[in-house]
């Protein structure tokens, strides 16, 4: 099957909003059909006719170009402590929340869903004791999301590790071992990695924490999709592949896949997962920007659009 290419659209919040808007842009101008969808587009917790009425529309919207949405997962404004959440009321609403993305995954035919596995507080992450009482408390959570995903069809789900401790999988070691733990619990879709090549542990004293190629290679086998973006030594930014970024960027579809490669990977999904400041021209930019990274990568690898 070879590798796909997608895109993240945490780059459109704001700058678009209508679903046939964000659909045109991103097969039109950009060039893909392959999209990871965030939830700021739609969001659970709206009412339900409000839910209903955007999926169909972004449903039909991606019929009429031949686009395909192929997970969803939470998008800036969603980087939250959700299932370690220290109130019970809140972890409770979230799992709610996460069964309405189920639903809505379900709706425009995207087999997964996915956020952070949990993000800790200090107090909590500092506690040895809270901590491990609520990374069990965690996974119950996503057992129960998994009942209803796979009630609603989906496949699998995925959590993605993170660069500090607290927000978890932050080295290479502490990825493998809480995935280890995860398909231990024999959860009612498997849960897996979607590893990022530019996070890591910049604190870590084994250099291959940060090192974009020991992730792709790692997890090659594990992380169905993989977020990219063109990473400098000082992993400054969620950098795009223009050529401002390429010359001085350490990232090469060639050198990338060569690692994916090596690890086993043969089918994963590379998503562009890019950021851009609400600052000119940055903000005016940011399609061709994307436009751009797309054709960089679109001969490596299938965009879904013909």
């Amino acid at each position: 099957m070879g590798f796909s290419l997608s895109i993240n659209t945490n780059p459109l919040v704001n700058r678009f909003a209508e679903p046939e808007d964000v659909i045109a842009v991103l097969t039109d101008e950009i060039g893909i059909g392959h999209i990871q969808l965030v939830h700021e587009f739609i969001n659970p917790s709206w009412a339900a006719s409000t839910v209903k009425r955007l999926t169909d529309r972004m449903a039909k919207a991606c019929a009429e170009k031949k686009a395909r949405i192929t997970s969803i997962m939470t998008g800036p404004y969603g980087r939250l402590n959700h299932f370690t959440h220290p109130d019970k009321d809140v972890r409770d609403y979230y799992v709610q929340w996460f069964k309405g993305m189920a639903d809505i995954a379900a709706d425009l035919g995207a087999p997964a869903i996915g956020t952070q596995f949990g993000i800790f507080t200090y107090r909590d992450y500092d506690d040895p004791k809270r901590r491990a009482a609520l990374m069990e408390i965690a996974l119950a959570c996503w057992r129960d999301v998994g009942e209803h995903a796979h009630k609603r069809g989906l496949t699998w789900m995925f959590w993605e590790p993170m660069s500090v401790g607290r927000e978890l999988g932050h080295t290479l070691k502490d990825t493998q071992n809480l995935q280890d733990w995860i398909n231990a619990a024999e959860l009612p879709i498997p849960l897996k990695p979607m590893v990022d090549i530019d996070h890591g542990d910049v604190s870590s004293p084994d250099p291959a924490d940060v090192n974009p190629f020991q992730w792709a290679s790692r997890f090659a086998t594990q992380s169905p999709i993989i977020h990219i973006k063109q990473s400098t030594m000082n992993k400054g930014g969620h950098w795009p592949f223009t050529a401002q970024y390429n010359e001085n960027g350490r990232i090469t579809p060639d050198n990338l896949l060569s690692a994916v490669r090596s690890g086993g990977g043969v089918d994963n999904e590379l998503c562009l997962e890019l950021a851009f400041r609400e600052r000119e021209p940055t903000d005016r930019n940011v399609v061709s920007a994307l436009r751009e990274s797309v054709a960089y990568w679109a001969p490596y690898a299938d965009t879904g659009l013909g």
